[in-house]
């Protein structure tokens, strides 16, 4: 991944990384829509952030949006990205309703059309408002301090709403 980017990373020397020498503008990760691919989302971002950060500051990194659901009539199908899509959709009756459990169990056309294509992908990109908000919480999530992690948590679980 690093010598694709091209760019190198910063290690212990931010010179080690020249943001000129990156081989694309847009660096997009793709990842299953469920809780498994949030946790790869986070992993990488984390590796961008620490080691590749002016890629992140500098709009360079994307978020794929795959659909959760297809939804299908006698007459088209639709996805959906969300459940709350999906409940309206299928509020109409006589639907079928397939969930993607992966990007692995999506047809290559579905892929394609949903994910990669460019006039038809749903992208997010990665942001920071606050560059010391995010270090607090990145060192906290994702640093060694398992109290303060475990903490951080359940403080933090019960504003949260739970997906199913």
């Amino acid at each position: 991944m690093i010598s694709a980017i091209g760019t190198g990373i910063a290690l212990k020397n931010e010179d080690e990384f020249n943001l000129e020498n990156r081989r694309y503008n847009k660096i997009i990760l793709m990842v299953d829509a469920d809780v498994d691919g949030s946790h790869i989302a986070t992993l990488l971002l984390t590796f961008f952030y620490r080691f590749m950060r002016p890629l992140v500051t500098g709009g360079h990194v994307y978020l794929a949006q795959p659909p959760l659901f297809r939804v299908s009539t006698n007459k088209e199908s639709r996805y959906c990205w969300s459940i709350e899509e999906m409940t309206k959709l299928t509020a109409r009756g006589n639907t079928k309703v397939i969930r993607f459990k992966g990007l692995g169990e999506m047809d290559a056309d579905e892929l394609a059309e949903t994910t990669m294509n460019i006039a038809t992908r749903r992208l997010v990109k990665v942001e920071i408002d606050d560059i010391n908000d995010a270090e607090i919480i990145l060192s906290t999530l994702m640093g060694k301090n398992i109290a303060d992690r475990k903490s951080y948590i359940v403080e933090h679980s019960k504003t949260r709403e739970l997906e199913d």
